[in-house]
Order: C-alpha cells, then sequence, then structure tokens
C-alpha cells in the first residue's frame, strides 16, 4: 500500500473531473450493477503508464459520446475494491493501470497497461473516443 498522501494528486486528476471514487468492494458492485455502458479507470502511481493515461481520460470526456458512469479505483491502496473490479475484466490479467467498458456489467472493452505504456495521451484519447462512439449514446455522464 502507498502512503494516500502520495496518491491524493493523481487521485485528484481523475476526481476533479467528476470521475466517481470506487474505494470499496460494495461501491464497485453498486457502480458495475447500473445500467448502461460505464467505465472503470483502473489508476495507478507508476509514471510512465499512469502519467500518459489521466491525461488521456482527460481528453476523453471532452468527446460528445460518453460513458453512461465513471469510476475509478487505486491500485495499490484501494486493494479490495481494485479486486472487486478486476473480477469483472475476466479473461485478462492484472493490469494497472488499465480502462474498462462495461455495459450492463459485461465487459465490451479494456485498454491495459500494454496498451498505454509505449503511446502518448493523444493517441490513447483518439482510442477511447472511437471506443465510446461505438458503446456509448450521445450524451454527457460527466461535466468537464
Amino acid at each position: 500500500m502507498y502512503p494516500e498522501l502520495m496518491v491524493i494528486p493523481m487521485r485528484e486528476e481523475l476526481t476533479r473531473l467528476g470521475i466517481q471514487e470506487l474505494r470499496l468492494p460494495e461501491d464497485v458492485e453498486r457502480f458495475v450493477k447500473r445500467a448502461g455502458t460505464n467505465m472503470i479507470v483502473v489508476n495507478s502511481i507508476c509514471g510512465c503508464a499512469a502519467g500518459r493515461m489521466r491525461p488521456a481520460v482527460r481528453a476523453a470526456l471532452q468527446h460528445t459520446n460518453l460513458p453512461d458512469g465513471i469510476g475509478t479505483v487505486f491500485a495499490g491502496q484501494d486493494r479490495d475494491a481494485t479486486e472487486v473490479a478486476r473480477s469483472y475484466f475476466s479473461g485478462y490479467p492484472p493490469s494497472s493501470p488499465c480502462i474498462a467498458l462495461l455495459q450492463d456489467g459485461k465487459l465490451v472493452y479494456l485498454m491495459q497497461r500494454s496498451d498505454i505504456e509505449h503511446r502518448d495521451a493523444g493517441d490513447l484519447a483518439a482510442e477511447l473516443t472511437r471506443t465510446f462512439d461505438r458503446f456509448c449514446g450521445q450524451k454527457s455522464a460527466l461535466q468537464v
């Protein structure tokens, strides 16, 4: 576990966008059970990949089509909540950071660390917006 003070700025990089923190297993369960298309961002302290992932999420949230809800867990900090979130990403090894899109609780898209770490934020944001166009309706989940 990382000291909370160490992760606050990384948490806030997402939560100040209005992304819902899912700190407890029951928070994740409630979130995943919501109808519609929901995105879970597994945040991480990793500088290389997470440092690209967070700005990519911020940029992608400027798009017209967005998920119905967006939540985040913090790997290495919200350990139990992260484990529950990852249980919905069946067929994939644990990855942090990563971004998952679920429709009615079923995984339809996963961007893993290996998809993130060698790309720039603009490229990642473009992939996310294409994914939003494919799976999300034309409505705004957040006021970004």
